[in-house]
């Protein structure tokens, strides 16, 4: 390796040529794309490249840029990673050089390989814990974990947010080395009776275009401090007991709660000394107020209890219990009907009134309380007004549809022990409303209908039902106005507004339109009326209504086109093809073709599916020059529609032999025709000749008068000058001499680079007699171009 060190370095000192060139790319360009045109750059061309046998030099570093000396460009050579080669480097630079050789030259070249952001900012860790008491003072700080951009510049690590902000807000600090310092600072107390957990959002943000991102979620537990007394769910309870109940009766459960956590909401219930401690007792830890000792109606009715609740730290509150002693229950609740309504509106809101009661209950304190309830799966609801007073209202919205009627069955219940109960049933009827719009069998319909129809002709009926009642239900169907291409499409459809039958206005032509769409709008009779629409689409079917039209061969009045077969043609040789289109569709435009005429038909076959003229036998010298074949066309379609054309073929191995046969065809007509046209044109070129002579004599005549005129008033002597050199007594110009130029063309002149044109199809003619001579003069000039002993000369006058 040293040695050929040395060797590079000697023959740099004979002869080096210096240059530089940069270019900037950016990272992650495809295999192959083009990083710059170093031939151009370098002034050098692709031909010095190949015989310099130019190479790239990178020294023991990777190849990322190859040459391809053909094009004289650098490419990529694979993907470049500007992360990997530079990391956070900027700039990011290739350095390396090329060699060429005979005479040895070096140029330096730099690839700048610039950033993009195609490395978003990222966490090293998905999650973060925070333990945070309830009790830590606003402005606390926490420092957050930075996120990491692989990317430079602008693409890199740009800002960070935090969501949500509602404890905590973001503060970002910059330091001197550039790099940010993320902090979330308290800005609202805690509580974790509100919010034991709190999830947070991170995002870093980077600069670049589109702008990419990463997350980190902060979780945080808000620890518990015993700042929450033991509250009463109620601030005083009530329970009822008949007298001579038994011992360990359940009066009633006094609930308190203390939203704090662990020994912190621990709750403990007592009752307070008092004259009436003996007779109740209060469960320390469930709050169940039970009967510890017999009650007496006729020695007191009344019992008020004070039950103190308290919590493990200290903090209490106290709420009261009232016990009424209560006789025996024997007259059960009595139910009048004050006022009801037989009918109501489905579209009625929740909460009217549909019936008040007044229940009556002859016993005394708790056996004359009477509680009222409904039967179970009805919108109805029973709510207490005032006392003995109850009222029937709705408690959700009705539904005709669903239940035209509903029967309310009210059963009120005493309090007493055994409950005593009586009931009675309502008959409501649910009127009609227009609240439900027309729903149609169908999200989309579609329909299909043969073209060439009947004006008139039903196609198919949209169908639309309305749930409501009598008018509400009654629905027309109306054509929503709409174009297709640019026209109503009221002029292609009608519907039947009570029937939804759609029919035809017009004659449909499937080469015209194949399909088109429209929507149709059913509508009720309701005040105001609903409607809802959908989308029909029309789908034309194709009918063989157009023939077959024959693309080739041309049929033309004029010159007439014949195919030219040589009479050494092998069978099987390809006359032409009989070219054919058919603008139906499907079926109706597959075609074949038949040979329905020939001038001699065991000559040709024509190709059942192609259209291909073909010999069937081998041409002979006994066969007519001239042939003629009448080709049929026919489609597929029920009926089938057809279309002829005339082939005209000429066997023949010259074209003087085919001029011969058909220049009488057209060669009269032809003839008119293009002397009129050399008559008007010599009259026209004689005219304009006349005005022009007319007009230089004018002008001669009057610029010799001027300068008569100017060189008789004039006291000097009249000299003529003739520009040197230009006289010509030979009349050939201004040149002084004749020129001759000489092109000869040799026995192999076929072989050179000189090229000859020839015909380019000797298989199609086209017949015009006004060509013949031209013709001619075209086959005797071919002759002596191909005569390989024959030289060619060319003379130029110059």
């Amino acid at each position: 390796m040293g040695w050929q060190v040395l060797l590079f370095i000697s023959l740099l000192s004979l002869r080096v040529v210096h240059g530089q060139v940069s270019y900037s790319i950016p990272e992650e360009m495809a295999k192959g794309a083009l990083v710059g045109n170093i031939a151009q750059d370098l002034g050098l061309s692709v031909e010095r490249l190949k015989s310099g046998k130019a190479r790239i030099y990178t020294g023991n570093t990777v190849e990322y840029i190859e040459l391809k000396t053909e094009r004289g460009v650098l490419l990529c050579k694979g993907r470049i990673d500007r992360e990997s080669l530079c990391g956070q480097t900027m700039p990011c630079a290739l350095h390396f050089q090329m060699i060429l050789e005979n005479p040895m030259e070096f140029y330096t070249v730099t690839v700048e390989i610039t950033d993009i952001n195609d490395n978003p900012p990222t966490f090293e860790k998905g999650e973060m814990k925070y333990e945070i008491s309830e009790l830590t003072p606003t402005g606390a700080r926490f420092v957050l974990e930075k996120a990491i951009d692989d990317d430079v510049g602008i693409n890199g690590l740009n800002s960070y947010a935090l969501k949500p902000t509602d404890n905590f807000v973001l503060k970002t600090i910059s330091r001197g080395d550039g790099t940010k310092h993320v902090e979330m600072v308290l800005q609202k107390p805690l509580d974790r009776e509100k919010h034991e957990y709190i999830s947070l959002i991170l995002t870093a943000l980077d600069g670049g275009e589109p702008q990419l991102s990463g997350t980190m979620q902060i979780i945080i537990t808000v620890l518990d401090v015993n700042d929450n007394p033991p509250v009463c769910s109620n601030p005083e309870y009530k329970a009822s007991v008949t007298e001579n109940a038994p011992v360990g009766t359940l009066l009633t459960t006094v609930k308190a709660t203390d939203i704090d956590k662990g020994n912190n909401g621990i709750i403990t219930y007592m009752i307070s000394k008092s004259g009436a401690a003996g007779l109740f007792k209060i469960d320390a830890n469930t709050g169940v107020l039970t009967l510890t000792g017999n009650v007496d109606y006729e020695k007191r009715k009344l019992y008020e209890l004070d039950v103190q609740v308290s919590d493990q730290g200290g903090l209490s509150d106290a709420c009261k219990v009232i016990v009424d002693v209560t006789d025996t229950n024997d007259n059960p609740p009595s139910i009048n009907i004050m006022s009801i309504s037989n009918t109501v509106s489905e579209n009625m809101k929740p909460g009217t009134v549909v019936t008040m009661l007044n229940i009556q209950d002859a016993d005394s304190s708790d056996n004359g309380k009477v509680m009222c309830v409904l039967n179970k799966n009805i919108p109805f609801a029973i709510k207490s007004t005032t006392n003995n007073f109850f009222t029937v209202i709705t408690d959700s919205e009705l539904d005709r549809e669903i239940s035209s009627h509903y029967n309310i069955t009210v059963t009120c219940s005493d309090e007493g022990v055994p409950s005593l109960s009586s009931s009675v049933t309502l008959t409501l009827q649910i009127s009609d409303v227009n609240d439900n719009a027309p729903v149609f069998e169908r999200s989309s319909y579609e329909a299909n209908i043969v073209e060439n129809n009947t004006p008139g002709l039903s196609i198919f009926t949209v169908r639309a039902r309305d749930a409501d009642w009598n008018q509400n239900a009654r629905v027309s169907y109306i054509l929503e106005d709409s174009s297709v291409n640019g026209v109503p499409v009221s002029s292609y459809v009608s519907v039947s507004a009570d029937s939804g039958v759609i029919h035809a206005v017009r004659s449909f032509d499937y080469e015209q339109i194949k399909d088109f769409h429209f929507r149709v709008k059913a509508q009720d009779g309701g005040s105001p009326p609903l409607s809802s629409n959908v989308t029909v689409k029309i789908l034309i079917q194709d009918q063989n209504d157009n023939p077959p039209q024959v693309l080739y061969p041309v049929q033309t009045g004029g010159s007439l086109v014949a195919e030219m077969v040589p009479r050494s043609a092998d069978v099987s040789y390809l006359v032409t093809k009989v070219v054919a289109v058919d603008v139906d569709s499907g079926q109706n435009a597959w075609l074949s073709y038949k040979l329905q005429k020939a001038t001699d038909r065991a000559l040709f076959e024509v190709g059942l599916q192609n259209g291909e003229i073909r010999t069937i036998r081998q041409v002979t010298d006994k066969d007519a020059v001239k042939q003629r074949l009448t080709v049929i066309v026919e489609d597929n379609g029920q009926p089938s529609r057809s279309a002829t054309v005339i082939v005209n073929v000429a066997v023949a191995d010259s074209f003087p032999e085919v001029l011969s046969e058909f220049t009488d065809f057209t060669h009269d007509k032809e003839y008119n025709d293009n002397l009129t046209f050399y008559l008007v044109l010599a009259l026209a070129v004689v005219s304009f000749l006349f005005i022009t002579c007319l007009v230089v004599i004018i002008s001669v005549k009057i610029y010799r008068w001027r300068q008569s005129r100017i060189m008789f008033h004039s006291n000097l002597p009249v000299i003529p000058y003739y520009p040197p050199r230009y006289s010509d007594t030979l009349g050939t110009g201004t040149l002084q001499h004749v020129y001759n130029y000489e092109v000869c063309r040799t026995t192999d002149s076929r072989k050179s680079d000189c090229k000859f044109g020839t015909a380019g199809s000797q298989n199609v003619l086209i017949m015009d007699p006004s060509a013949t001579g031209t013709m001619q003069r075209i086959q005797s000039e071919k002759s002596i171009l191909d005569e390989p002993d024959s030289p060619l000369e060319v003379s130029s006058l110059v």
